[in-house]
């Protein structure tokens, strides 16, 4: 069959164009950074090759020899990346180099400030691989051949960058891709064969392919012969993971990182172990990121690790290795256990993974926890990054959960700092004698859930409570019940046992206390039930608060109820949630309630107690029915107190 050989001009997706845009200027002051991206795009290219090849052996033409070639022409001011693997038909160069498929690529556009400095940063996260070639170049021309089609159907790609790019069928005998970098004015450093021989020490020695260059001419020959060009490989051609650790540098394992991860920021921390014996012999390379990608909470987004099977790649983004609580570590696996012609659908039921997926969640959980130990500063990083994320653990991984629950962190009243540096074995070692409970609030933000009202009766009494924020933690806690055989209570759920809130040096007064506990009982028993009437359905119950000192009031759940902050937040994600009444306590001592006691007005009687059950709604962040009909009644005590 005869390939059509029409040019065509195309557009760029708008979000390819306006990609193009920021990775020029963005980029600009690390332009280097373009021979490591397409050297990484001919590596994975190779790759490609190496798996469709081990079901279809044809696809390599006779060629098994992988390498990447890396050759300028000063005349020309050209530089060109050619590879021999797996290349790209017509309609794949139109879906690769025209446009981004990306999930979240909107969002990600969206986030880019105009600063190019935090732009830069984004786009490493992002991955801008081939579109780092019109940093240093205002021409780019990509001849590329798929493998297994004939020479006809070649593919000749050409763009300036500027919003459009030309296609069109050539002859190209042999598979894989060129690409040619026409240089910028000013951009002649890059014709020279040092400069580009030390970018790729720097960048992509770790590649296991050969990157080959032409040799330099031995000056004191000067015969026919030796002006023959002959290549020789520039790098180590050695995959760094099969190596022993002592043989690696720092900086080799960052390189290798940003190769794996697409990424231009080096990781946090990384641990590398090769275990053999048994049935089970693997090498794991795997990387904590320093920061966590834009698009982290997209379902639709793909991760995982690098599957090797003896030293040939497999396949990409194995999420089979990691539990979605670890979605963010980023490595490689190569293992003899598992054969060469796996697949994603037998990896799904294939025992060995079961046992590598343990040993490799193993891995990283003591990494995180030998981080935590030793560079807690380096640790606090990553928990500003990946926190969320890791309190999905104990939901998910039943096996490690109190693993992962050591290695949770928290605000907390003990500085009342937004920070989140207090893990649950912090506060165990600060509980009082008597405390069997770790105790906690949520709330919508760390201001509210600071000031809540439920935290009273504890800051009087010096008892540590967990300052919870976050979205997901009111799902989170609802799956860690326990830690060290200590309860997780809510100090907005139930009936507070007082014995274990007092403290010791209270004690004394306890017989005192529950003295006056039943005096009120009995003095405040008729307000009590006419609250309760008032309010009708719109409680479950109306009692005394122990929990309270100074505010009038407050809204709690029962014991096996869902708090209110989770049924807020799963109705606003659009579920729906069978509506739990609240229990409405008040305080015996507060004078807004004493007033209520004294109150002779029916009528007045009731406004109060919907202004005080309306402020505990509000003081809970919740919204009221009836805003308007609220404010009417604050503005009415208020006139009544000015005249």
């Amino acid at each position: 069959m005869t390939a059509h050989a029409q040019q065509e001009t195309l557009s760029f997706q708008a979000e390819v164009k306006q990609l193009l845009n920021i990775v020029v200027h963005s980029l600009y002051s690390n332009k280097e950074i373009f021979l490591r991206e397409l050297i990484s795009n001919a590596s994975d290219a190779s790759d490609k090759l190496r798996f469709e090849g081990l079901t279809d052996s044809a696809l390599y033409e006779s060629d098994p020899d992988l390498k990447i070639k890396v050759s300028f022409n000063e005349k020309d001011r050209t530089i060109t990346i050619s590879d021999n693997g797996i290349g790209m038909s017509r309609e794949e160069v139109v879906d690769n180099l025209g446009t981004i498929a990306k999930s979240g690529t909107r969002e990600f556009l969206a986030r880019l400030s105009g600063d190019q400095k935090k732009d830069a940063h984004l786009i490493g996260q992002f991955g801008v691989g081939f579109y780092s070639a019109f940093v240093v170049a205002d021409k780019v021309t990509v001849i590329t051949r798929r493998a297994g089609l004939t020479s006809d159907h070649g593919v000749k790609w050409e763009s300036n960058g500027e919003g459009a790019y030309t296609i069109e069928n050539v002859e190209k005998k042999s598979r894989g891709t060129d690409i040619i970098l026409h240089l910028r004015e000013g951009e002649d450093e890059f014709l020279n064969d040092w400069r580009l021989r030390t970018i790729i020490k720097k960048y992509s020695d770790h590649i296991s392919l050969p990157i080959m260059m032409h040799k330099l001419p031995d000056p004191e020959k000067k015969d026919e012969a030796s002006k023959t060009l002959e290549w020789e490989a520039v790098n180590d051609a050695t995959a760094l993971w099969t190596l022993p650790k002592s043989q690696i540098t720092d900086e080799q394992y960052k390189e290798t990182y940003k190769h794996i991860a697409h990424d231009f920021e080096a990781p946090l921390a990384w641990s590398h172990n090769k275990v053999e014996g048994g049935n089970l012999d693997y090498i794991s390379l795997l990387y904590i990121p320093a920061q966590a990608p834009f698009d982290l909470w997209n379902r639709e987004r793909q991760h995982g690790l690098k599957l090797y099977v003896q030293r040939v790649f497999i396949m990409d983004q194995v999420e089979q290795f990691m539990p979605n609580y670890l979605r963010f570590i980023r490595g490689i696996v190569d293992t003899n256990a598992l054969p060469l012609n796996i697949s994603r659908e037998i990896l799904q039921d294939n025992p060995t993974m079961t046992k590598l997926r343990a040993a490799l969640v193993k891995r990283v959980l003591e990494l995180l926890e030998k981080t935590a130990k030793d560079e807690p500063e380096k640790y606090s990083k990553f928990w500003e990054q990946f926190g969320n994320v890791l309190k999905e653990g104990p939901a998910e991984d039943f096996a490690n959960r109190t693993k992962v629950a050591k290695l949770l962190r928290f605000a907390s009243t003990h500085t009342d700092s937004v920070l989140q540096n207090v893990s649950l074995d912090d506060y165990i070692a600060r509980m009082k004698p008597e405390q069997k409970k770790i105790y906690y609030v949520t709330a919508e933000s760390f201001s509210a859930a600071k000031s809540s009202p439920h935290l009273e009766i504890f800051r009087k009494n010096n008892i540590e409570v967990l300052l919870l924020s976050d979205r997901i933690d009111e799902w989170f806690v609802n799956h860690l019940n326990e830690y060290e055989g200590k309860t997780l209570q809510s100090v907005a759920k139930g009936d507070l046992n007082l014995d274990e809130i007092t403290t010791s040096e209270n004690a004394a007064n306890k017989e005192e206390q529950k003295k006056a506990e039943e005096k009120a009982k009995q003095d405040f028993d008729s307000v009590i039930k006419q609250v309760k009437t008032i309010l009708g359905d719109q409680v479950k119950d109306v009692r005394l608060s122990h929990r309270l000192t100074n505010s009038p009031a407050c809204l709690v759940a029962d014991d096996n109820d869902m708090g209110l902050q989770l049924q807020r937040l799963l109705k606003a994600a659009g579920q729906e949630v069978a509506e739990i009444k609240p229990i409405f306590e008040l305080n015996p001592d507060n004078q807004l309630v004493r007033n209520l006691r004294s109150e002779a007005d029916d009528e007045r009687f009731k406004e109060l107690t919907h202004i005080l059950f309306d402020q505990a709604i509000l003081t809970e962040g919740g919204q009221l029915k009836d805003p308007a009909a609220y404010v009417q009644r604050i503005n009415k005590f208020l006139l009544e107190l000015g005249g």
